[in-house]
């Protein structure tokens, strides 16, 4: 509750000065500093409709509109929010020449291509509400000059419980039982034969970052064996705490997990990363969760890895694309436990990258410098994570 009211206090009372220091434009970079220029910001979330108005917290939709509607008209910025975000006729598409700012989800993606980026002649500063800017094309914003952010650590612990919810839905073989209740079925043994204990298990982290180290501080009660893969080793005494040990090969991670938590960024070298060869390297009915991105995995492969059993279970809340449309075959895969990107979108995950969105325009407008784990591009360079 501590968190919850520090997020909407900021919500509603962000305000005055932090110490001013103008952010550096080299010759590709679109300038933007302290000005009482009124900015046109376009923000692109998903619609609540009837459910808008039964939480006055729901600020991450497009009627809650991240809650700064009127502190936005109030200082003569122009704010539009639509969820109509796809093809020439949309809704976006008609304001993307004379926008400034673009504000998008990882909940209900703008998908900000390079073609739409040379169209935004006006665009100085893209911002994620929440955390993951894959949606946007980042070498094409870095050499138009664009500043590309998000709300680092909004959401890793909205992710890292949804995470551990599902290794458990997937190891204690839950949505079969819940389905056998609404259909008003009884059939232990159509359960049993294939649920377990998580005690004992080999639990593998592909990624260390902030969710993956929350993900292994919370297995660590279940006296799990736990590993991880990354691009650095934690902290020793992190590893210590937390029992978990580093494997620098991922493959054979793989080989020796029961169950796989992907929370690596989606980048170049991570698209499609998991195909049907690797697939295959992992142990036979291996239990994987996915709320990283979609994209990580070979769509296909894991449809059928799921039909032979090579895959025992399979839970995430990211797809590729998103929305995914109907026909998309992880809808209709065996043993899967599947749902729209509600991970990083709880109520309290949302007041806390409202109020970091806030606290960002308002340094922008200013001219001062974001907190330096926020930037994703800055100055024609992109984050580490993303190289």
């Amino acid at each position: 509750m501590a968190m919850k009211r520090a997020a909407t206090s900021a919500i509603r009372a962000l305000s005055s000065s932090s110490p001013s220091s103008s952010v550096s434009s080299g010759s590709s970079t679109r300038l933007f500093h302290a000005s009482a220029e009124s900015k046109k910001i376009v923000g692109v979330f998903y619609k609540a409709n009837e459910y808008a108005s039964l939480n006055p917290n729901f600020v991450g939709s497009l009627e809650g509109a991240l809650g700064i509607r009127d502190w936005l008209e109030s200082q003569g910025h122009q704010y539009i929010v639509t969820d109509d975000k796809e093809g020439l006729d949309s809704e976006l598409e008609k304001h993307i020449p004379d926008l400034h700012v673009l504000i998008t989800t990882p909940f209900h993606p703008a998908y900000v291509t390079a073609e739409r980026i040379k169209r935004a002649k006006n665009l100085q500063l893209l911002l994620t509400a929440g955390i993951g800017s894959d949606h946007i094309d980042l070498k094409a914003a870095a050499a138009a000059g664009l500043t590309v952010a998000e709300v680092t650590g909004s959401n890793v612990v909205s992710v890292a419980e949804d995470e551990l919810m599902r290794i458990l839905i997937l190891v204690r073989n839950f949505l079969p039982g819940y389905h056998q209740v609404i259909n008003g079925e009884w059939n232990v043994a159509a359960i049993a034969y294939r649920a377990y204990d998580l005690e004992g298990k080999t639990v593998g982290t592909v990624g260390a970052g902030r969710i993956g180290k929350l993900l292994l501080q919370r297995l660590k009660p279940f006296n799990c064996n736990l590993l991880y893969h990354d691009r650095l080793k934690m902290d020793p005494e992190l590893e210590k705490q937390t029992g978990a040990k580093f494997e620098e090969d991922l493959d054979s991670l793989l080989s020796k997990c029961d169950v796989v938590v992907i929370n690596t960024p989606l980048t170049e070298k991570t698209r499609g990363m998991f195909d049907k060869e690797r697939i295959a390297k992992m142990k036979k009915g291996v239990l994987i969760v996915n709320n990283a991105r979609g994209a990580i995995m070979d769509t296909q492969a894991v449809v059928d890895a799921c039909s032979s059993g090579q895959i025992g279970g399979y839970s995430g809340d990211v797809w590729n694309p998103q929305p995914a449309p109907k026909d998309h075959p992880w809808r209709y895969m065996p043993n899967q436990a599947m749902t729209p990107h509600i991970s990083g979108t709880t109520i309290d995950g949302q007041l806390r990258y409202a109020a970091g969105v806030k606290d960002m325009l308002d340094r922008y407008f200013k001219g001062e410098e974001f907190p330096p784990q926020n930037y994703i591009v800055k100055e024609g360079k992109l984050a580490s994570q993303y190289l």
